[in-house]
Parts: structure tokens; C-alpha cells; sequence
């Protein structure tokens, strides 16, 4: 809501498209408004922050599927991260410096989860990544069947970032 102007000429076109799904809610971050932020950062085996082996990367009702994966990865000893990006437009037009910053570019094992076309993902996952998508419409029932067959579970999540951390090490 901050981005919001009423100068003519100013800002861009915007909205949010918001659920009513019973998801979780985390804490308000001021770096939302820049498009995408770490929500959850990877920690080593005392608890401190280190160093993201994986980048799970997810917008609004796929998010705690991410920290679900995040929680399951970290209980195996790899340090993950998670990524909130609720809009990939304002995301890009920060800095490189923040997007290397909350992408780093040395993490090559990522994976976006996107309750929808995974197109825009792949220039943010690169060859190593991977894409948790719906690559079709039509589908109806509770969201949590809907999530639970079409592969948006922590496990499948945490399964497919093994994945691209096996094809990082490639």
C-alpha cells in the first residue's frame, strides 16, 4: 500500500490478490513493498543464520508450504531459506545488489512454489532450480486436497529442492 500515489504520472498500476484459504500469517516485513524479502533464513546446527544451501521461493498461499520444506530440510542438516515474493514486478526493479542479496547467486539449488504457471520462475531458479507449479485450470475442492494432489506438501517441496541440490553438484 505504500507504493500508492496520487501524482499523475507516478507509480504503476497494482494490487494483491489475497486468499481465503486458512493459511498461516507471519509478521509484517517492510521489505514486502520491495517485492520479494527473506521471511525465514537458513541456520546452521547451533541455530545461528549461514548460508542458504537452497532458496525455496513462494507468493501468498504457497508460502507455508515452503517453511513447512524449510523446517523439514533444516531438521536433515541442509540450510534453507525461504523467500517471499509477493510480486515479481516490484522485485525487479530493485537493485541488484538487494535481489543478489535475498537471491544470492552463488545458491544455484532452488525452487520456486507457484500455485499456478511456473513460466516466471525460471529466470529466478536458473538451470539447477526447480518449479513446483499448476500447469493447468479446472481443478475444484478444498484447497487443501487440491494442494495435497497436485504435489504443494512440505514433502514434495523438500523432495524436489534434493533435487536441485543434486543438480547443483553437478
Amino acid at each position: 500500500m505504500k507504493r500508492w500515489t496520487k501524482e499523475f504520472g507516478k507509480g504503476a498500476p497494482h494490487g494483491l490478490a489475497l486468499t481465503r484459504q486458512g493459511v498461516p500469517t507471519y509478521e509484517p516485513n517492510e521489505d514486502a513493498a520491495r517485492g520479494g524479502y527473506v521471511l525465514f533464513e537458513a541456520e546452521g546446527p547451533e541455530g545461528q543464520n549461514t548460508a542458504p544451501q537452497v532458496v525455496l521461493i513462494a507468493t501468498g498461499s504457497e508460502v507455508h508450504v515452503a517453511v513447512e520444506a524449510r523446517e523439514q530440510l533444516q531438521a536433515d542438516g541442509v540450510p534453507t531459506r525461504v523467500v517471499s515474493m509477493p510480486s515479481v514486478e516490484w522485485f525487479e526493479e530493485q537493485d541488484q545488489g538487494y535481489r543478489d542479496s535475498v537471491l544470492p547467486p552463488s545458491v544455484k539449488a532452488r525452487v520456486a512454489v507457484e500455485a499456478g504457471i511456473g513460466l516466471t520462475w525460471h529466470k529466478y531458479v536458473g538451470d539447477a532450480g526447480r518449479i513446483v507449479s499448476l500447469e493447468h485450470f479446472g481443478a475444484s475442492a478444498d484447497a487443501k486436497v487440491l494442494f495435497r494432489e497436485f504435489g504443494f506438501t512440505a514433502e514434495n517441496v523438500a523432495s524436489v529442492a534434493r533435487e536441485s541440490l543434486a543438480a547443483a553438484q553437478r
